[in-house]
């Protein structure tokens, strides 16, 4: 086993510069392909329901796997469109090559749609959005204001993110080490993993009602282990602070902490997530 001080800080390639956001394409597609799995991703798109000749706008597109298959559904009909926004600029350029006709810049919890492109401007029949909105922690309130303000009247939104209990051994060790090391966890923490009763309080104060809200537990498999996920999902959030030297060593504790509980006997590397799920409808003012 090598000596720890000589591990790298990440699995990263030369291809993995992060963008100011702290996110990369690349790295998000090696090592997170199963948050757009078509098994994974299909309960969301069923409550979606997308439909031919519908504009939609999804949130938190990613890499635009998501935003390709909606794509293909609603401009079956002519005026159906979809479009992307994420506050990766890696990620938005990542779609836009994979596919995605329109997609943008912004930060979901304060949404402003693009001027001069009338593809984006106008309203919308839909906000959609799988595995970003617990990213929202800062304002998830501004989200849904944001998202009622696109909305046509009687427009919906449909929606997976973390819930409550999501990662949750994870997340305790690594406030535990954080901790440890002197510095504050919880604000350091960027992730906001509400129960279904506390998400569908926040729907009825943006003016929505809930129409659907479940928390599912799911099993999640880790392909390239438990370091690599820290790696892109922690080091620039929970760990933006520490040295690169500093955050090797807090992954690989948490890993060897973790082992006994999300490794198993064959070595594979897995975790629990909780997906919470809804639907909404803009209420009449």
């Amino acid at each position: 086993m090598p000596d720890r001080t000589t591990l790298r800080s990440d699995t990263s390639t030369p291809n993995d510069a992060r963008d100011k956001s702290g996110w990369s394409a690349s790295m998000y597609n090696r090592s997170a392909s199963f948050v757009y799995s078509p098994s994974f991703v299909a309960p969301v798109l069923d409550l979606l329901a997308a439909q031919p000749g519908e504009r939609i706008l999804d949130i938190g597109c990613g890499s635009g796997e998501l935003t390709m298959m909606i794509q293909l559904i609603v401009e079956q009909k002519e005026g159906g469109a979809v479009v992307g926004t994420d506050f990766s600029e890696s990620m938005v350029k990542k779609a836009l090559q994979n596919g995605v006709k329109n997609a943008f810049v912004a930060d979901a919890q304060d949404l402003v749609l693009p001027d001069g492109d009338p593809t984006m401007q106008g309203k919308y029949d839909a906000v959609f959005s799988n595995a970003a909105l617990h990213w929202c922690k800062r304002d998830p309130l501004g989200v849904l204001v944001g998202a009622r303000k696109v909305l046509k009247p009687g427009g919906r939104i449909a929606a997976e993110m973390g819930g409550f209990m999501n990662v949750i051994g994870i997340r305790a060790t690594l406030h535990d080490i954080i901790r440890s090391k002197g510095r504050d966890p919880e604000e350091l923490d960027p992730w906001y993993f509400p129960s279904p009763e506390d998400y569908g309080r926040l729907l009825i104060t943006a003016g929505f009602e809930p129409t659907h809200i479940s928390l599912t537990p799911r099993i999640t498999p880790l392909a390239n282990g438990l370091y690599d996920w820290l790696n892109l999902f922690a080091r620039a959030s929970f760990l933006s602070g520490f040295s690169d030297e500093e955050a090797c060593e807090v992954m690989r504790e948490v890993e060897d902490r973790m082992r006994g509980d999300c490794m198993d006997a064959s070595g594979r590397w897995a975790m629990m997530y909780a997906r919470l799920r809804f639907t909404a409808v803009l209420k009449a003012e």
